[in-house]
């Protein structure tokens, strides 16, 4: 199996990831309940890449991480429809409660994190957006550079 492939596999859910761990923890931008969901198919794609390094032989791993990673796009296109007003999305807001001191007053003083609400974006694209662009493109990378392995097969 191509190791690029494999390479990728592992690169977009680390990178994509790292820089949601960045924007949240160096500023400040929390994640919504609709982020949380597009960052679970990552960790996914992450194990499931690690396993096709250990197994390199075995490409359904990497077919797999790919999905993982698509199935992240995809909610990430859906959160930026949401955030951009094209359709409804969910309700519910998340709230960061910082640790230590009182847990009433931290859960009362934590910031309400709306899921319909870009709290960034970069020439009109949200986060969410960046995700759907960037997951979208690995993943068909993944699957293209994994096709051509299999057509020499």
């Amino acid at each position: 199996m191509t190791i690029t492939a494999r390479l990728l596999a592992l690169a977009v859910p680390l990178g994509l990831l790292g820089g949601a761990y960045i924007s949240q923890n160096g500023f400040g931008l929390y994640p919504c309940e609709m982020c949380w969901w597009q960052r679970y198919p990552h960790f996914t794609a992450l194990v499931l890449a690690l396993i096709g390094w250990a197994q390199p032989r075995q490409p359904l791993w990497i077919w797999l991480a790919g999905l993982a990673i698509l199935a992240s796009g995809l909610i990430g296109a859906f959160h930026a429809g949401v955030e951009y007003g094209w359709w409804e999305g969910i309700t519910g807001c998340a709230t960061v409660a910082q640790a230590g001191g009182d847990p009433l007053a931290a859960i009362l003083d934590a910031p309400i994190v709306r899921c319909d609400v870009a709290p960034w974006t970069l020439l009109g694209i949200s986060l969410a957006g960046f995700n759907f662009l960037i997951s979208t493109a690995g993943a068909l990378a993944v699957f293209t550079l994994l096709r051509r392995e299999g057509a020499k097969a």
